[in-house]
């Protein structure tokens, strides 16, 4: 049996489909299954069993000997969320028992980790071991994922393998539960929809013009091949980044769901939040070179091709894949 943790979730989902598209026939999805909303995501997918999020480690204590690998998706993600004590139960605890269960019981574990980390990029954006005690994440949802990684650095006992996924901004279908928190393509898509142009935030760095602060922009179906290589090869364990290796702007983002929709670009700039001002990341850019080392080279989804297929075959469709 292979577990999956937020399997009702965005990536979480979309990975369960995969999974079943591949011929995976015994998954055990865990999740918070009250949101009759986040639930669609799990339509029409051949499931062995749904294990409540609070039932899990008493579920998997008796059923230790059946499970072959854990894909510890499931996290709180909430970046404007400010109460530490949240991040500590779900994101900080609940994972340390998900390793401590995998190491014991000899089972490999890939769980999600988050480009989050990096914070303001001080320390350039490269899954090097070396600098994760010296990372300033800008947020407690950050700060919870890097402690998480700080804490299974140091673990002596492990499980056979195990990857943390340093998830930059990932878009694609599935993510239409997540509010403020979805992708900028997502919400993109339904300004142009309900206004007919894009609002981006204006720049308020001298360094950047407005539009041009750049981001790495993963599609889903490419962080997923990612972690599926990852499953196959179990390679050394360890952080990898999960990004493309290349800056796009919101300009470029915004330009290419205007053309998956067939209209001429209309973007106004409105001020970033102030609130958030002073810990806006005005470049994100995922090192690759570590993943390319093991050797994954698939080409990843550009930009435009990634955001074409999510509103061509599921904005426009409202299609839940």
């Amino acid at each position: 049996m292979i577990v999956i943790t937020g399997a009702a979730g965005f990536i979480g989902s979309v990975l369960t489909g995969r999974l079943i598209e591949k011929g995976f026939e015994n998954l055990c999805v865990v999740d918070d299954f009250s949101s009759d909303e986040k639930n669609k995501n799990l339509i029409n997918k051949k499931i062995l069993q749904l294990i409540e999020r609070d039932d899990f480690f008493e579920w998997f204590d008796k059923n230790k000997d059946e499970v072959t690998f854990i894909l510890h998706i499931g996290a709180r993600t909430d970046t404007i969320e400010f109460n530490v004590a949240v991040f500590d139960i779900l994101n900080l605890n609940y994972s340390k028992q998900v390793w401590e269960r995998c190491a014991e019981y000899n089972i490999p574990l890939i769980y999600a980790s988050s480009a989050a980390t990096y914070g303001m990029g001080e320390y350039g954006y490269n899954d090097d071991h070396a600098i994760v005690n010296k990372l300033k994440p800008l947020n407690p949802y950050g700060e919870s994922k890097n402690d998480f990684d700080k804490w299974a650095l140091k673990q002596t006992k492990t499980p056979p393998f195990w990857a943390g996924l340093k998830f930059f901004n990932v878009y694609g279908p599935n993510e239409y539960h997540k509010g403020r928190m979805a992708s900028v393509i997502f919400h993109a898509f339904h300004q142009i929809k309900n206004t007919g142009k894009v609002k981006l935030f204006r720049s308020h760095n001298p360094e950047f013009n407005d539009g041009e602060q750049l981001r790495d922009f993963v599609y889903v179906k490419d962080v997923v091949d990612v972690i599926l290589f990852l499953m196959k090869t179990k390679p050394a364990s360890g952080l990898y980044n999960s990004g493309t290796g290349t800056a796009r702007s919101f300009v470029d983002l915004a330009t290419a769901t205007f053309a998956a929709l067939g209209l001429e670009p209309v973007i106004e700039f409105i001020d970033t939040p102030e609130d958030i001002r002073d810990k806006y990341q005005y470049f994100t850019e995922a090192n690759m070179d570590k993943l390319i080392a093991i050797g994954y080279h698939k080409p990843f989804t550009s930009l435009e091709q990634g955001v074409g297929d999510y509103v061509k075959n599921y904005l426009v469709e409202s299609k839940y894949c």
